[in-house]
């Protein structure tokens, strides 16, 4: 499931990802919001809690984040993944080589810290 997080400044998106990811939820949240963001800023600032295993999430959506990060290729700034999960972070390194911005990985406990890195300018 995903679920949008409010509380972030008007620069920043984010999503909370829990139990099951359906194919049809993660479009149709992740997109429009990213879309949304650059329609306000020129940057995307991105922060992603990540509860749940990525094997949740519908086949080969994961994977699907990379087609999403290109789409928006020049657009990112920071990314800002808090989870506990080294398979997910794993996964979020493979970005800094693909895609241009500024990636880090924050455990769980951290969500403050990654919140304030992701909103900075």
């Amino acid at each position: 499931m995903l679920q949008l997080i409010n509380a972030l400044p008007p620069h920043v998106a984010g999503i909370h990802a829990f139990a099951d990811v359906a194919e049809t939820e993660y479009e149709n949240a992740l997109i429009p919001l990213l879309g949304g963001l650059l329609k306000r800023n020129k940057k995307i600032h991105f922060l992603l809690v990540l509860e749940t295993d990525i094997i949740n999430f519908a086949p080969g959506k994961w994977c699907g984040n990379i087609k999403i990060g290109l789409k928006y290729f020049f657009k990112w700034n920071k990314v800002a993944v808090v989870t506990d999960q080294k398979s997910a972070q794993g996964f979020s390194d493979l970005f800094r080589y693909i895609i241009p911005g500024n990636y880090k990985c924050y455990p769980l406990d951290q969500l403050h810290k990654a919140i304030r890195w992701v909103s900075e300018k």
